[in-house]
């Protein structure tokens, strides 16, 4: 009898054992590791860890420790990795498997236990981006997931019509610019003119290329209004939105000249001093309009003569080979100068072109 009680006494050993923190004491009458963990039903896997190792010999008052592996996803600013871990936090796992995490947004709370089923989170560190609000400029750091999440960290408030570059839901990196720009419409109130038409007229009492105004052209009114496009505080496009007519535009009537133009004056038909007399009938009947058959006249209003040049078309076509004004010149030396006028122009410059 003795003996049988030495005996147990020798076999049975007193364990501390811990699994995940949670300590107990058991009665092994095993020899290794392996047994007292058999004893208490704990099965361990290859992601498990177990100190010491399972083949240890054990003895009374030895400690033993389980700490079960968790599978622990990570997703970093959108880069997904996997991980096997025996922390029974979130915080310490993510200290244990090296993922820095200072100042950065997760989608599970640190202090979250962390069970034998594993976990899977985002982390979004922290990121230097430029943020421009109508055209103000700022720098901030953020750990916000996507452009509406700096905004929100932000208190910027957007209106359904305002642009944002990139997109809302486009994932923050750092030294993304970020941009906001502001819209806005207005309606806007303009008077504009209604351009009247010519409505032409022929005359065969008139010249080829001659014209008379019948009737003056007077332009109409409208009222338009727009809505205009801001952005940012600048017109960006607008459109019309209505069109009221205030005033009816009035056409114009003109006489159009369809009689053919006498023949232009020959080099041949001279006479002294390079006098060129052609025509000369219809000049007396041009000069009798013009000044009343006076080829001296000067009246001070700036033409001179019987056919009424101005000093720079007279000028222009030689008149200075008689005299520095028409005025000054003979009745020849004016019809002269007026075919020579009358070769490039034809009657175009003369207002009374009609009484020839």
């Amino acid at each position: 009898m003795a003996l049988g009680s030495v005996g147990v006494a020798h076999v049975d050993k007193a364990v501390a054992l811990t699994v995940d923190g949670s300590p107990s004491t058991v009665h092994v009458f095993g020899s290794t590791v392996r047994d007292a963990l058999e004893k208490q039903g704990i099965t361990v896997g290859e992601n498990d860890v177990v100190v010491p190792s399972l083949d240890s010999q054990i003895s009374d008052g030895d400690r033993i420790s389980v700490r079960y592996g968790r599978k622990l996803v990570v997703t970093v600013d959108g880069e997904r990795k996997e991980y096997w871990t025996t922390a029974t936090t979130v915080d310490a796992a993510l200290r244990d498997v090296g993922v820095r995490a200072e100042g950065a947004v997760l989608t599970a709370s640190r202090s979250q236990p962390l069970g034998r089923g594993g976990l899977a989170l985002s982390v979004t560190t922290p990121k230097d981006v430029t943020v421009v609000v109508a055209g103000k400029r700022r720098t901030v750091t953020t750990a916000a997931p996507t452009v509406a999440g700096v905004f929100g960290e932000l208190g910027v408030n957007r209106n359904a019509v305002d642009m944002v570059k990139p997109g809302l839901n486009t994932p923050v990196e750092d030294g993304m610019k970020i941009v906001l720009q502001r819209v806005k419409t207005k309606k806007v109130t303009s008077t504009e003119r209604i351009a009247f038409s010519t409505r032409e007229q022929k005359d065969s009492s008139m010249f080829e290329g001659e014209s008379t105004t019948v009737t003056a052209g007077k332009n109409g009114t409208k009222r338009v209004v727009r809505e205009v496009r801001y952005v940012d505080g600048k017109a960006k496009g607008s459109k019309v939105v209505s069109t009221e007519v205030v005033s009816k535009p009035v056409a114009a009537v003109v006489k159009v000249g369809t009689k053919a133009r006498p023949a232009a004056p020959s080099a041949g038909n001279t006479s002294g001093a390079g006098l060129n007399l052609a025509n000369e009938a219809m000049w007396d009947r041009i000069a009798q309009c013009e000044s009343s058959g006076n080829w001296s006249i000067n009246t001070g209003n700036g033409y001179y003569g019987g056919l009424q040049f101005n000093s720079a078309t007279w000028l222009s076509v030689g008149g200075d080979d008689f005299a520095p004004r028409a005025d000054l010149a003979s009745r020849a030396e004016q019809i002269t100068v007026a075919n020579r006028l009358y070769a490039q122009r034809g009657l175009q410059p003369w207002g009374c072109a009609h009484a020839a």
